[in-house]
């Protein structure tokens, strides 16, 4: 077996223990997992544990998510194709190429493909976010920004969805402001002891209803109206 090839079987063999336990419901996210190479989004020393579902640190004090976290999120987000959608915290660039196999899937037409745009705050990690989706194919549906994500992305706003990978104290009001009605975002709330991950969703007449899903650990969501370095 090649190398190329045994990354493909180890993914296939993520996705199917992800599936069997209920990380992964739907066709879209299934798919999306099964596209994406998670080995070109890590460190290439840590290569060979691209698919044990587990963190993994990037550098910088940050990490990239368990598999079965991302697949968590990106279901409870609701994703469809033709979707545009802010995503906070690149790091490597992985779940943003999660996001992407679903609302712009290459075997799409372009004209309704959706669009992914991804906010990170170290410099460094934004430049190995477009690296990594460079090469693996995805710098046309993923713009990568390098800024504080807890003011969002005013120039391509509003969005049909806003997921956040980093724990705030609460959920930012400029990430409300930006998205649509009718839209939802996803988001760890916590301080750093304790954390769970919510769905807000803004209802058409503009009311907000959030609601706690499950318990989850993240690093912090620092920036103007999130946490302050100092604070955690």
């Amino acid at each position: 077996m090649t190398y190329t090839g045994s990354f493909e079987e180890k993914r296939r063999r993520l996705v199917e223990k992800l599936v069997r336990e209920g990380y992964i419901r739907s066709e879209r996210v299934k798919r999306a997992m099964l596209r994406v190479p998670r080995e070109l989004f890590v460190p290439e020393e840590l290569r060979h544990m691209a698919y044990e579902d587990t963190p993994l640190p990037i550098g910088h004090g940050q990490t990239i998510s368990a598999p079965h976290m991302v697949a968590m999120m990106t279901e409870f987000a609701d994703l469809e194709p033709g979707m545009r959608v802010l995503e906070i915290g690149a790091g490597s660039g992985y779940h943003a190429a999660v996001i992407a196999e679903v609302v712009a899937p290459s075997d799409l037409p372009r004209d309704r493909w959706g669009h992914v745009y991804t906010v990170e705050r170290i410099p460094e990690l934004a430049e190995y976010a477009r690296r990594n989706l460079d090469r693996a194919g995805y710098a046309d549906r993923v713009t990568v920004i390098l800024g504080d994500g807890t003011k969002g992305y005013p120039p391509a706003a509003p969005y049909d969805r806003i997921i956040v990978t980093a724990a705030a104290p609460e959920v930012p009001k400029p990430l409300l402001e930006q998205l649509k009605p009718g839209g939802k975002i996803v988001i760890p709330i916590g301080d750093r002891y304790m954390q769970y991950l919510y769905i807000v969703e803004k209802l058409s007449d503009g009311r907000i209803k959030i609601r706690n899903v499950t318990p989850c650990l993240f690093v912090p969501l620092i920036g103007e109206y999130g946490w302050r370095e100092y604070e955690y």
